[in-house]
């Protein structure tokens, strides 16, 4: 499972390291032995691109994604991601745009509910 390659760094001392093979499907968990510790994406074609470098995309990425044909809980979640990336990004302008969209999107979705049950 773990291929050994050797490295020759300017100095003198041979290093070995250790490089973990991913697996071919997605699995969800990290392979065995592997520091890597990021979710792997089942299926990338169903994966909603997210940006908040400037307000402006932040604001175009709230947008598309209330207008997204996905599940309310995911459209919550891709804002959550958003607001709590650019909270601790350093961008607390950007995690309010995202704060409201998901405010918004909760008033709506309650409203939905109240008057189907009717």
């Amino acid at each position: 499972m773990l291929e050994r390659r050797r490295c020759l760094p300017s100095s003198t001392k041979l290093r070995v390291v250790a490089i973990a093979k991913d697996p071919r499907v997605g699995t969800g968990k990290k392979p065995k032995g592997s520091g890597r510790r990021l979710y792997t994406d089942e299926n990338p074609k169903d994966t909603v691109r997210i940006k908040y470098a400037t307000p402006a995309d932040a604001r175009a990425t709230a947008r598309k994604v209330k207008k997204i044909n996905k599940p309310y809980a995911r459209k919550i979640q891709i804002l959550t991601v958003m607001e709590q990336r650019s909270k601790y990004g350093g961008k607390p302008q950007q995690a309010g745009i995202a704060k409201r969209a998901k405010q918004q999107l909760k008033a709506k979705h309650g409203t939905r509910k109240k008057s189907t049950k009717s």
